[in-house]
């Protein structure tokens, strides 16, 4: 692997560059040699991000070099960029989260969960040598993720495993479709989806409990629906791949639903649209009412993302 190295010096006068090229190197998840020469792997967008500094600091009268090595003791580097400490520190607030774990206190977990994830995503993204440790964490965070979700919302299905068959979309129009009352962000995303895209002629039924699902009706997002969820994809991706509905715009949707629905990668517009999803949710009593409402939001991000913005 080849290196790159960041040798520079500044006025001891010069406080403002001094801090701002020191935050820049933190940030990138450089190691320190020593006072003024810091390492980075010699990818490409680093080249970029360490010459920047070095313009900086030489026009604030200092001197820098961005200068690569391959020497007899870069066999040595890997061990500098070690992560395994920030991933520790990780795991243990993770297992002190889960423990505080109940029904009331369901929607805080799910709050922290993903300030945990957005510090995981930190380190992660200066994590060049990703091992055990990433992983051990990732899937914690999954787990509590899911966990939270599932004590939130008790009848939230299980992922079934296997592949999504594709469908023809003839055979489902003019259907009854079924799912459990007082929807939230998959069940409308999905309910969207399914009036906008796979039968426009559909009629909604809300479902105390799964098990008042009529044999004529189509059930979704519930165990032993129809349409639920399948591996990793939530009830709305299923729906996606049944019908071969490749649009990035949904696939843009998707992922926010993916990640209120089960955690993980946050996209930026995931937390106002649930914040306005939870504002429908308390001040529409009414299912039907609740997902007209909702189907403004997923019609704004559908006409947003075709437009590419």
């Amino acid at each position: 692997m080849s290196w790159l190295l960041l040798i520079l010096s500044l006025p001891t006068e010069n406080a403002t560059v001094r801090m701002r090229a020191w935050r820049s190197i933190k940030a990138w998840g450089a190691a320190s040699l020593r006072d003024g020469v810091y390492l980075l792997p010699a990818h490409p967008d680093h080249v970029e991000k360490l010459e920047a500094v070095a313009h900086d600091v030489r026009e604030a009268g200092g001197v820098a070099h961005v200068v690569p090595t391959d020497g007899p003791d870069a066999h040595e580097f890997p061990a500098l960029f070690d992560r395994a400490d920030d991933y520790e520190a990780l795991h243990s607030d993770i297992a002190e989260l889960r423990a505080t774990l109940l029904p009331e206190s369901a929607m805080e977990v799910i709050r922290e969960t993903r300030k945990l994830r957005k510090r995981f995503t930190r380190v992660s993204q200066i994590d060049f040598f990703p091992g055990a440790a990433r992983e051990r964490v990732d899937r914690a965070l999954q787990e509590l993720e899911t966990d939270a979700n599932r004590v939130l919302s008790p009848d939230e299905p299980l992922p079934v495993s296997g592949t999504v068959a594709l469908l023809n979309r003839a055979d489902y129009l003019g259907r009854v479709w079924a799912t459990r009352r007082r929807p939230w962000v998959d069940r409308l995303a999905s309910a969207w989806l399914i009036k906008r895209f796979i039968d426009p002629e559909a009629n909604f039924l809300w479902l105390s409990s799964p098990a008042d699902c009529p044999d004529h009706a189509l059930g979704f997002d519930f165990d032993g629906a129809a349409f639920t969820h399948v591996a990793d994809k939530v009830t709305f991706e299923t729906l996606l791949a049944s019908f071969g509905l490749r649009q990035v715009a949904l696939q843009r949707i998707a992922e926010l639903v993916h990640y209120l629905d089960v955690g993980g990668h946050q996209p930026p517009a995931a937390t106002g649209v649930e914040c306005v999803l939870m504002g429908f949710r308390e001040s529409h009593h009414n299912d039907d009412q609740l997902l007209l409402a909702a189907n403004q939001v997923f019609d704004s991000l559908y006409t947003t993302y075709t437009k590419g913005k």
